[in-house]
């Protein structure tokens, strides 16, 4: 039996649009939540989230056996794109990774190394003992692995920018994805990546990146944004996190029914303790 075929890759390569969720919560409750909710794919935030290799593991697993049975592809994104940590992803059974400032083409053919097994790459072969290979039940996966790696490289920077065609030559590469809080700051508009000179970058590496015939991806968790890049053809939008929609729909909860509550009793309630009933404690615990 061969490796699992990555379903990601294989609509990439068809040219499909795909939209997905950042998993930045390090929880497996929400990531089985997210893959329940429609999305095409999830990334397994692990370079600004509190995540590390087992959290990660927990998370595949859950996005992997969803109550109902929904298809979501599982996506990681690594702290650095370092061959000993990109082979204990993949040994967990991750197929698809979105790594992090890559800005040249150098980079770009090492990660494509780590990702596949020899002659065509460096990565470890410990294929018997993991999960990647259901535990040695997929009697071929050692010889099917490497054609279902599906590899996005994060270009966040005037380097990256630079090295943009270079990178794109890369064969292995599957995708570019652009990283916008990163290279604004980079091209000196820290925390504005709506500034005129960002989105002119932004817009050009994607044009850049459509010629190659090479995936583009870009993470807008705006609506505005989101709608703006689906329309425009870029095919991995990452429309939604976790941690922004769980954030978002507490303070706008808390928001709407604050109004009913006069100001003088919530002042009031805030400064008083209110001793606690057994009810109460009962409750608290549930």
């Amino acid at each position: 039996m061969p490796a699992p075929v990555n379903k990601l890759k294989q609509a990439l390569a068809d040219g499909k649009q795909t939209i997905g969720c950042w998993l930045v919560l390090g929880d497996s409750y929400a990531a089985e939540i997210a893959a329940s909710a429609g999305f095409d794919w999830c990334v397994i935030d692990n370079e600004h989230a509190p995540n590390d290799l087992r959290s990660t593991l927990a998370q595949l697993q859950a996005l992997s056996q969803t109550p109902n049975q929904t298809s979501v592809s599982a996506v990681v994104r690594p702290p650095i794109g370092e061959t000993h940590i990109l082979k204990q992803f993949l040994d967990i059974g991750c197929q698809s990774f979105v790594v992090p400032m890559i800005e040249s083409a150098a980079q770009a053919a090492e990660l494509v190394r780590a990702t596949r097994y020899p002659p065509g790459g460096v990565r470890g072969v410990g294929a018997s003992t993991a999960r990647a290979s259901n535990f040695n039940a997929y009697a071929d996966y050692l010889h099917t692995a490497n054609d279902q790696i599906c590899l996005f490289v994060q270009v966040e920077s005037r380097a990256g920018l630079a090295a943009l065609p270079d990178i794109l030559a890369v064969d292995g590469v599957d995708g570019v994805f652009i990283g916008p809080s990163d290279l604004s700051a980079d091209l000196g508009h820290l925390g504005n990546p709506h500034a005129p000179a960002v989105v002119t970058a932004i817009d050009g590496a994607l044009d850049a990146i459509a010629a190659s015939g090479k995936a583009s991806g870009i993470f807008a968790v705006d609506p505005v944004d989101a709608e703006r890049y689906l329309a425009r053809g870029v095919s991995f939008v990452a429309v939604a996190s976790d941690i922004n929609s769980m954030t978002t729909a507490l303070r706008q909860t808390a928001s709407r029914f604050r109004q009913y509550q006069p100001a003088e009793t919530a002042s009031r309630n805030s400064q008083q303790k209110q001793p606690a009933t057994t009810s109460r404690c009962l409750i608290a615990q549930l």
